[in-house]
């Protein structure tokens, strides 16, 4: 049935010609699998191709135009909870005027089916909003596949690894073995190697880990600026191997006499999370740009958020790779790029690491020129940091407690049975 018509009655929609331009339209929309549906600045649906229609469980057009748009696309979360209006993503992106898009929704369609949705929210220019969506079941069960195989993979390839590296360490050390400096040479570039090689296996557990979210943020309240200054550290001696400069706090790339960051801005992250990603984007800062290169790390406030902005002028990033460079195994390709080691996953870790901590990751960048990432967290106040910073003591003085009374306890009972005298039997818990 033709998308271009009008409901005069369930049975006999009434045609619409369409011109030329329209009719191109039609047949192009006719012939995709992925959903579409047009809405107006309502959230009415005006428009619905055939794959929307058949997606959502619809018999036919007139039973999808003129709706609601949440009265068709029923959506739920992945425990099988229908999510609330005031409470759905997509409702507060349509509400802001902001593009969306999200892999994590269910749709229950009126038959009673359910599956994973790829779901995009596009913004035309106008006061209508475009929504296309496709099944995504088939395409989820073959990434678990590959997650569980290269999870498997590289846990068991990582001891063989790790042998080879160690053994590979006592030729090169000299308290341990005598050789020659070609020997050496080729030793030294087989351990670089399965150096490499490690961090590639542990790089591949790492997203494996978080496509099935097996580990959890643990959010504690931090001061992010003197956080990210301690880190640093761990990456002074390859930058000065490769001769570059590292700036830290200081706005000017050009030189080191901009200010120092020295207001403190408090968060709440994963401390290792966030070890993660500095250490990751100073790592490419420094893979990628040349020797003699500047490096600046800065914390800065703004908009009432707290950023970290790593920037370096490197070889920097195309415009037609940099809206990819956070997918996994995205690597861009050129003949700057393929001279560099990298497996393609140390941005996907980057973003996914940020979002489990409610932060949001960005990137620009010129070609041959550099680029800059920026970390973006919510900030809080000092008040909020000292009140969290409190509740954390807290928390950590309880756990300390109930280990000290059960050895308080076993110490009294050892006491008795030294002196003779008949133990003290701890006391039974009260069941409730």
């Amino acid at each position: 049935m033709s998308i271009f018509r009008k409901k005069a009655a369930p049975e006999e929609p009434a045609e619409v010609k369409p011109s030329g331009g329209s009719l191109m339209a039609e047949r192009a929309l006719n012939s995709i699998a992925e959903g579409v549906l047009i809405i107006d600045a309502s959230g009415v649906i005006k428009f619905a191709n055939p794959a929307a229609v058949s997606l959502v469980g619809a018999n036919g057009i007139y039973e999808v135009a003129g709706l609601y748009l949440f009265s068709v696309l029923r959506l739920e979360d992945g425990t099988g909870q229908q999510i609330q209006e005031d409470m759905n993503p997509l409702k507060g992106a349509i509400v802001r005027g902001e593009a969306f898009s999200s892999r994590d929704f269910v749709l229950a369609t009126r038959s009673g089916k359910k599956f994973p949705i790829d779901l995009t929210l596009t913004l035309s220019g106008g006061p209508e909003k475009i929504i296309t969506f496709r099944n995504i079941a088939q395409e989820l069960a073959k990434e678990n596949e590959q997650t569980e195989f290269i999870s498997t993979a590289s846990h068991e390839m990582r001891t063989p690894v790790a042998s080879i590296e160690g053994y590979l360490g006592l030729a090169l050390n000299p308290q341990t073995a005598t050789i020659d400096e070609r020997a050496r040479k080729y030793l030294t570039e087989a351990h670089d190697a399965s150096q490499h090689l490690g961090r590639l296996f542990r790089d591949l557990l790492d997203i494996t880990k978080l496509d099935d979210n097996r580990v959890k943020a643990h959010l504690q309240p931090i001061e992010l600026t003197a956080e990210v200054s301690k880190m640093l550290d761990d990456h002074r001696q390859a930058i000065n191997e490769k001769q570059q400069k590292l700036l830290f706090g200081t706005r000017n790339l050009s030189g080191a006499t901009g200010h120092k960051t020295v207001m403190p801005l408090y968060v709440m992250a994963d401390i290792d999370f966030l070890r993660e990603i500095v250490n990751n984007l100073v790592e490419n800062a420094i893979k990628y740009t040349p020797e003699g290169g500047t490096i600046w790390v800065d914390v800065q406030e703004n908009n009432g958020k707290a950023v970290i902005a790593v920037s370096d002028t490197g070889i920097g990033i195309a415009p037609e790779d940099l809206a990819h460079i956070f997918q996994k195994f995205y690597r861009a390709d050129n003949s700057d790029t393929r001279t560099i080691g990298g497996t393609g996953l140390g941005l996907y870790i980057v973003k996914k690491r940020a979002e489990q901590m409610g932060a949001k990751v960005m990137a620009n960048s010129i070609l041959s020129k550099g680029s800059s990432f920026y970390v973006i967290f919510p900030r809080m106040s000092a008040e909020e940091y000292n009140r969290q910073k409190q509740i954390a003591r807290n928390l950590e003085a309880m756990k300390i407690e109930k280990p000290s009374a059960a050895a308080a306890a076993g110490s009294a009972i050892g006491a008795a049975a030294v002196s003779g005298a008949a133990p003290i039997a701890p006391a039974t818990p009260v069941q409730k």
